[in-house]
């Protein structure tokens, strides 16, 4: 599966690597859903691969998505 450019990966859970919380948007999220620092990014974003959870979590919104993320996870 492709990615979806949808930003929910960098946002609903936590990346302890960047001191970035679960439910706040990675500071590297571009406004294009990718990653400006992708060929630096650590190895916990590295490791990252869409999956059928992007299909599940899908809405409009990525606040939509981050809610659905962490009701599916319990976070």
């Amino acid at each position: 599966m492709d990615c979806l450019r949808c930003g929910t990966c960098c946002t609903a859970p936590d990346i302890s690597t960047l001191g970035k919380p679960v439910g706040v948007r990675c500071p590297h999220l571009g406004e294009g859903g990718l990653c400006a620092t992708y060929d630096e990014r650590p190895a916990v974003c590295r490791g990252y691969r869409p999956d059928e959870i992007c299909r599940r979590i899908a809405a409009p919104t990525l606040e939509e998505r981050v809610k659905k993320y962490r009701e599916l996870f319990g976070v």
